[in-house]
């Protein structure tokens, strides 16, 4: 007997999403919000790793909707891209984020020549960040003095693969695919455990590519589980999936779903990290829960039909509770969309606050559900 969807609060959830979003576009404008302090979002310098959502919210709702005043805002966000693209030097591994959700939309929106150049140019970039011996994008700079990361990668780095997935399938050249693959195989091997469960960061031997160490991150310690790590991963093992056929990113992302989807609490929302204890471990985050249920919508959608209600209906549930109880639709002082966000809590940074990460993947999910894309990362 087929299970029928109570999906009517989508379309209230979208329209409310949508009119709020038009409200803080009149202060925000063609800035780089982050993290919400005191009802507003804080902004950042156009380098910053979350340049992108922003303008990607903007473009999600323009397809859908139409309303120009979105599209201008988000391509004057692309234009101040261009001082950080052309400037080198603080560029990392988050190349796919920055120039996926800005020049890579408006490319598959508007035909915009310049911005398919834009992000061929950031692809080209990502792929001079990879190791040959370790088989893997390096992530961070060496932000200071004497700081050596040139063998860290980290899981983030899943969704970026998808602009070195996009380049290779524009241009005809596989050599963006060659590394995008390359690392992906090594995120298999090293960053996901057999219960499904990942690491946050793994540190090679640049030299030789040998396993160094592998490390807490943003998660409670090296052997936890760090919740939005884990959903990178549903996510970007699904987009791997999506982009290249292969079978084994495919049973990945299916362990790595079934690890979340089986460790949520009761209300369908994660906690920031699976294997926190004590208070520490009830802190909840939103961005988690959104960004999850937008790759488990994607996996659903490729899974053999059997199967595809576990992935759709784990979605649903995460993305009702972030529509009835983390919204925001009440409180007009409050820019964020949804509460209780936790950006980094080992180093007590935006911990319980409005997140624009966790508010674009909800805007997405939600894109899936009304069946509204285009969705930039395919």
């Amino acid at each position: 007997m087929k299970q029928v969807e109570n999906t009517a609060w989508v379309e209230e959830a979208w329209s409310k999403a949508l009119e709020k979003t038009v409200i803080n576009s009149q202060r925000i404008g063609a800035e780089f919000p982050h993290a919400g302090q005191s009802g507003k979002y804080v902004l950042e310098a156009p380098d910053w790793w979350t340049a992108g959502f922003w303008p990607g919210m903007l473009w999600q709702f323009y397809g859908e909707c139409g309303d120009e005043s979105l599209r201008a805002i988000a391509e004057r966000c692309e234009k101040r891209l261009d001082e950080v693209l052309d400037g080198y030097v603080k560029l990392d591994h988050d190349l796919g984020f920055m120039w996926i959700l800005t020049s890579v939309a408006n490319f598959k929106l508007t035909g915009n020549g310049m911005s398919r150049i834009r992000a061929l140019k950031a692809a080209n970039y990502l792929s001079a960040r990879f190791n040959l011996k370790g088989r893997y994008i390096r992530a961070w700079n060496p932000w200071r003095e004497g700081e050596n990361n040139s063998g860290v990668a980290i899981i983030d780095c899943c969704m970026n693969t998808s602009l070195l997935f996009w380049a290779s399938a524009e241009t005809g050249d596989p050599r963006y695919r060659h590394i995008a693959e390359a690392h992906m195989d090594t995120v298999l091997e090293h960053f996901i455990r057999a219960d499904g469960s990942v690491y946050h960061i793994v540190n090679f031997n640049p030299e030789t590519g040998e396993v160094k160490e592998k490390l807490g991150g943003q998660g409670y310690g090296p052997e936890s589980a760090w919740s939005r790590g884990t959903a990178w991963a549903v996510y970007g093992l699904t987009l791997a999936y999506s982009h290249s056929g292969k079978q084994e990113y495919l049973h990945a992302a299916q362990r790595v779903a079934h690890f979340f989807l089986t460790r949520l609490p009761e209300d369908h929302v994660p906690h920031w990290d699976f294997r926190a204890s004590g208070e520490t471990g009830e802190i909840r985050d939103t961005s988690a829960g959104s960004c999850a249920a937008s790759g488990l919508l994607l996996l659903a959608r490729l899974v053999d039909h059997s199967e595809s209600h576990v992935y759709r209906s784990g979605a649903l549930k995460i993305m009702e509770s972030l529509y009835r109880n983390y919204g925001t639709w009440n409180q007009p002082d409050e820019e964020g969309l949804l509460l209780h966000g936790t950006s980094n809590y080992p180093e007590n940074r935006n911990v319980g606050v409005p997140l624009i990460y966790g508010d674009f993947f909800y805007v997405e999910a939600l894109a899936r559900l009304k069946e509204a894309g285009p969705f930039y990362w395919e």
